[in-house]
């Protein structure tokens, strides 16, 4: 087939070729091409956040009536280059009195949490790192790497605002893990399967289709598990600084640098994958190349969706978010679940799945606006009307 019609085949092939003469065990043979199937996926990874850098500030710009980056080479293409060259001549400085082990760990582990997802995704029929029948369970796995590479940043930093932004990932990004591994149970229930090639193989229909309030829900708990504006309170710069980051400098914080904009695409990829029927398309099957182009262009929706919600919405209080998780996201999730679990089961083979489902999707949807404004007229007859104060007269 070549390298262009299924190039991580024919890399392993052409390590199996090499390590042939050695004459190893078939476990080490196969641990090996696993091995370089991975890391190949992983180096895509790390390759494309240089492009979706340029990206999000083009896009935030015209958001924001601005031109965005135009200097460095055509249309600022050189922009991120500049910006790595200048990351990585940098000093380098570690607090004195930091944890200097936790200290230089957390940003390699906040960059390699995202790397390890990009390992189970698959591109194309034929085009994946490995396949795992439990991929769902190790994308929650892997990714809750990223929330404890947070903590130990802040907390090794021996600085207030840092301790600060700590905290803050303990109560905002482990809250809304809540509904989102809830939401990533939609798609196993609706595929019968943990793995992340099954899952794609089985939307015959897009899962969006059928269950679109747990699309909407996963994608803004994923947004916000990312610590993405508005859910941007661990590093709020108007109030502490920096936040968990505040004494990095250089590669370190480069490192959290790209490891942000890298996860929030990889939301985009999971949202894919999970919801929109991955690279299935026209012709997909015949030519896996076409299936990564599907792919992409499915995961620019999710991403697109997060870049537009950074470029207009204002940071929330800390308050705030942490209500909506708990007191709408979690309970809107539940009923979700359990709601479609009963319409699964009672419809899966009958020809009125598709009508029951979105029936149950429009019936909760409905629920929880009048829940909502319950609640706002409540809190209307609880606020204190505003009185004037009497206007002091002249002597």
């Amino acid at each position: 087939m070549g390298f262009l019609g299924d190039p991580i085949k024919f890399i392993g092939d052409w390590l199996k070729s090499l390590i042939a003469p050695l004459n190893l065990p078939p476990v080490w043979e196969t641990f090996l091409s696993t091995l370089t199937s991975v890391i190949a996926v992983a180096s895509f990874g790390l390759l494309i956040v240089i492009f979706l850098i340029w990206v999000e500030r083009k896009v935030a710009a015209r958001f924001q009536d601005r031109l965005g980056p135009n200097r460095a080479g055509k249309y600022g293409l050189l922009q991120t280059f500049a910006d790595m060259v200048k990351l990585i001549t940098k000093e380098d400085t570690t607090p004195e009195t930091a944890d200097k082990v936790v200290f230089n760990i957390a940003p390699v582990l906040s960059v390699v949490s995202v790397l390890l997802i990009w390992a189970v995704v698959p591109f194309a029929p034929t085009w994946f790192g490995t396949d795992i029948n439990v991929g769902v369970l190790y994308i929650a796995a892997v990714g809750s790497f990223g929330i404890l590479s947070i903590l130990m940043a802040g907390w090794s930093s021996n600085n207030k605002y840092a301790l600060l932004g700590a905290f803050r990932a303990v109560a905002q990004l482990i809250s809304y893990e809540v509904p989102m591994l809830i939401m990533l149970m939609v798609p196993v229930l609706l595929a019968s399967s943990m793995g992340m090639v099954d899952i794609v193989a089985r939307q015959d229909m897009w899962f969006i289709v059928v269950a679109p309030l747990a699309a909407v829900v996963f994608l803004i708990s994923a947004i916000a598990e990312v610590g993405r504006t508005p859910f941007d309170l661990l590093e709020a710069e108007s109030e502490i600084v920096a936040g968990f980051h505040t004494e990095y400098s250089g590669m370190k914080f480069g490192m959290f640098f790209a490891a942000e904009f890298l996860h929030i695409f990889t939301v985009g990829v999971l949202f894919a994958i999970l919801f929109m029927g991955g690279w299935r398309g026209p012709g997909a099957e015949q030519f896996p190349l076409l299936g990564m182009v599907y792919l992409m262009a499915k995961s620019t929706v999710g991403y697109f969706i997060a870049i537009w919600m950074r470029s207009t919405l204002p940071r929330i209080r800390i308050d705030h978010m942490l209500a909506f998780n708990w007191k709408f996201l979690v309970p809107l999730s539940l009923a979700i679940l359990i709601v479609t679990a009963i319409l699964h089961k009672l419809f899966a083979a009958t020809t009125l799945y598709i009508p029951a489902m979105l029936v149950g999707n429009l019936v909760i949807f409905l629920a929880s606006l009048g829940a909502l404004r319950a609640v706002a007229q409540r809190q209307r007859k609880q606020r204190k009307p505003f009185k004037k104060r009497p206007v002091a007269k002249a002597a």
